[in-house]
């Protein structure tokens, strides 16, 4: 879909800052629309400190989601700088924003403010907690959403302690989810020619993910605990630890299952009255997998990745970040991808995964140095001439 563009012309206003708002509107610019990231003049993104820091000075987080934008610094909280923002709105599609609750209305800049500019914007606001509700004003980082939002408690060894995830499923959730909501905004507008205040919370995208942990739980009774890497439902499912290193592989279903026995060459397994059906192998998890870890146990990995793939068993070696970053598959699906910088050339950044069957195209890896687009935005969308420029730049509107 890189190639297609389908979001070429969509101009999207871009106020967030740090993970779930910026990869939100990445994924955006990824689709072709122009996206304006609006920055507090002198400081920008709170993310443009952060670590990892290229020789450069540059923030590797930053760079990592926020390709292809461009950057404007305008301080909303002066009068003045609001009310060019709401010149800015009148000519866009969509505004993004992860501030608290009320701090758009604080800033008069609200969907009132937005919508008098422009009936049909479209104000997307991604918080913690939603823009409704008695958490409505609380505080929240990933962690907090992956710890109310019950993704902790299924997360870890069994009998250990709850193990966040190891990337930002509560951010990332909610930019996703952000990013359907959008899209599915912006179809409205074309058909009935409204827009709309598109209200996401991380804590909301957390229980939506929770897959079949509810319905487990509302059928048995049970509270659902952490497994480790086992699947609730189907055995064999998980890691094992061959003579030298980890690796994964599923039986599905029980073809594989048998074809899985064939191969490892356990073929009395397949006749065994505790593991006849994944029922049975389920309930009677522990002891297979003890049976299984013997086995495993005799031979390095890739011997029994060898076997397992020759057999059409699904499998695969648990990856480094190293070993991901080399993989050939992944380069022929142009996902690791070097960042356009002017200084560093040695940054790694994912590609996207939004693809047409066939499409070879891929998304702009450069990110905006603070405020570099001012000057051409503001002439090019809304006519300021140098003179004007010139008034709001000695005020440090912008």
């Amino acid at each position: 879909m890189i190639d297609q563009q389908p979001l070429r012309g969509v101009r999207v206003l871009d106020l967030t800052r740090v993970l779930a708002g910026p990869f939100c509107t990445m994924n955006l610019a990824d689709l072709g629309a122009d996206v304006i990231k609006i920055e507090v003049p002198g400081r920008g993104d709170d993310s443009r400190s952060f670590a990892p820091t290229m020789p450069s000075g540059d923030s590797g987080y930053f760079y990592s989601v926020n390709r292809g934008k461009r950057s404007v610094t305008l301080d909303l909280r002066i009068e003045e700088g609001a009310k060019v923002f709401l010149e800015l709105v009148a000519k866009s599609d969509v505004v993004v924003e992860n501030f608290s609750p009320g701090t758009m209305d604080r800033f008069k800049v609200g969907y009132a403010q937005l919508k008098a500019a422009n009936p049909k914007i479209i104000l997307c606001s991604i918080s913690g907690f939603g823009q409704t509700g008695p958490m409505t004003s609380a505080p929240a980082y990933d962690i907090v959403a992956q710890a109310l939002g019950g993704t902790m408690s299924i997360t870890g060894n069994p009998g250990g302690e709850p193990v966040r995830c190891g990337v930002s499923v509560g951010d990332l959730s909610a930019a996703l989810y952000g990013v359907i909501a959008i899209l599915s905004a912006l179809r409205v507008r074309d058909r009935d020619g409204v827009g709309n205040h598109v209200d996401i919370a991380m804590l909301d995208c957390q229980v939506a993910m929770l897959e079949d942990a509810l319905a487990r739980y509302s059928v048995s009774g049970k509270i659902p605990g952490r497994l480790g890497t086992r699947h609730p439902s189907i055995t064999p499912f998980q890691q094992f630890r061959a003579a030298d290193d980890y690796f994964v592989m599923g039986a599905g279903n029980e073809a594989i299952w048998l074809r899985f026995c064939d191969a490892i060459a356990a073929p009395e397994l397949k006749d065994d009255p505790r593991f006849l059906t994944n029922a049975d192998r389920t309930a009677n998890h522990a002891v297979l997998e003890a049976i299984l870890a013997r086995i495993f146990a005799t031979r390095p990995r890739d011997h029994w990745l060898r076997l397992l793939g020759d057999a059409s068993v699904p499998c695969a070696p648990i990856a480094n970040l190293e070993e991901v970053t080399r993989d050939t598959h992944l380069a022929a699906r142009n996902m690791i991808l070097h960042a356009e910088h002017p200084e560093f050339d040695g940054l790694i950044v994912p590609g996207s995964p939004l693809k047409s069957a066939g499409d070879t195209d891929i998304p702009s890896t450069r990110s905006p140095r603070l405020g570099e687009s001012t000057d051409e935005v503001l002439t090019s969308v809304l006519g300021y001439d140098n003179l004007r420029l010139s008034e709001l730049r000695k005020r440090s509107i912008m």
